[in-house]
């Protein structure tokens, strides 16, 4: 039997947590496996809803801590670039610390790439997952793919992703699809009552309502005042409730929720979340009538509940997408009539049957194998650049 492993997983916001939680189980349950959780970013910041907390309820031992943020308010591309020194060496600390034989990252994010370049140079062999896909209107594209790059073995959620993968020079037989994880979340999680969800985030729901998630295009030509000021103004023509999610903490994010939050003082019926935590963020998704913004989730995870999602500006362009997926400009009229679309029963019946190119939520089983079965020599830090034939270019 092979020895045990210590697998360190990197959270840094709901969002992943959300995604990761499964995995960890599957992990923490496996008899060949030690976790060590590292949690850092937003989780630790009172105003993104101390999501930490979320974590401990769950059980889950946090190993490490990185406190990487600026203060509040401190969101430039600047701040963010700073930021992320602060979480090179944050990692780099506690990886040392730690001392894991393997170190699990999942997306795009800065920080991400700051815990990939810590954990590259300290020779700790690194898995990632949903590499290869595109968000060609966020830093985020350049980022997956750098981390991918640094990255040894690579869990894609999809065959395009995969194929994306070998055309960055992977090696194919390092390249595990393994489906999003955030299918088994959607599979797995709690049904809860509208009346229970209500309880659990604290807000009286309508049926009917419209679940709202926007983070800054961080590559638009717009800014961040002007994609907000769009977004409220083609929010502010519909008479459904709203259920906002607060944004990331990306560059530009100030401004948004700023904005968000001036408008639901405006609107009795416009709600801000700060963090509604994974099993409520999936129940309002089930509950919802529509979805608007440019969350991957209205990607990945709405096409299997199956939830209209209204994807707006360029944050998302390039990512594979089911036929629920209404893609519209960041402007005011635009928004509105995408939701028009979205709501309307033409739309809503074409949902029935809705098949999502993203898996089918047996995420957890596949990475563990791999997991198990993987060699963690010395010799799997070695990275040779594979020139892909072209029947293993699909994109």
């Amino acid at each position: 039997m092979r020895a045990q492993r210590t697998i360190a997983v990197v959270t840094t916001t709901r969002a992943d947590y959300g995604l990761w939680y499964w995995i960890l189980r599957a992990i923490q349950q496996h008899p060949n496996f030690k976790l060590q959780l590292i949690c850092g970013g937003t989780h630790l910041r009172p105003e993104h809803g101390l999501t930490r907390r979320f974590i401990e309820q769950d059980g889950f031992a946090i190993d490490a801590e990185v406190d990487f943020l600026l203060p509040a308010g401190g969101d430039t591309h600047t701040d963010v670039a700073i930021a992320s020194s602060r979480a090179v060496e944050g990692f780099a600390r506690q990886l040392h610390k730690l001392r894991p034989d393997m170190v699990l990252l999942l997306g795009d994010r800065f920080e991400t790439l700051a815990a990939a370049f810590a954990a590259a140079t300290m020779r700790i062999p690194i898995g990632h997952l949903h590499g290869g896909e595109a968000t060609e209107g966020a830093l985020d594209e350049s980022y997956r793919h750098a981390i991918t790059k640094l990255s040894h073995i690579h869990f894609p959620a999809t065959e395009q992703a995969a194929s994306r993968i070998v055309q960055l020079g992977e090696q194919p037989d390092r390249v595990h699809v393994v489906g999003a994880p955030g299918l088994e979340t959607i599979a797995k999680c709690k049904h809860m009552s509208v009346e229970e969800l209500s309880t659990a985030i604290g807000i009286g729901l309508e049926a009917g309502f419209v679940l709202v998630t926007y983070h800054p295009a961080t590559l638009s030509a717009q800014s961040p005042q002007d994609q907000v000021a769009q977004l409220a103004n083609g929010l502010a023509s519909t008479e459904r409730q709203l259920v906002i999610s607060r944004s990331n903490a990306d560059a530009g994010s100030a401004a948004v929720v700023s904005r968000l939050e001036e408008f639901c003082r405006e609107r009795n019926d416009a709600h801000l979340v700060a963090s509604a935590g994974q099993e409520a963020y999936i129940n309002l998704m089930r509950h919802a009538a529509a979805m608007l913004g440019n969350s991957s989730s209205g990607i990945i995870e709405a096409p299997s509940i199956p939830l209209a999602a209204v994807n707006v500006g360029r944050r998302q362009q390039g990512r594979q997408r089911a036929a629920n997926v209404i893609d519209v400009p960041c402007e005011a009229a635009a928004i509105a009539d995408g939701l028009g679309r979205a709501l309307s029963d033409e739309f809503q019946r074409s949902l029935t049957g809705l098949v999502n190119p993203y898996g089918d939520g047996r995420t957890s089983q596949r990475i563990v194998q791999v997991l198990a079965e993987v060699e963690l020599a010395p010799a799997v830090l070695v990275k040779r650049f594979h020139t892909p034939l072209p029947s293993e270019v699909t994109v």
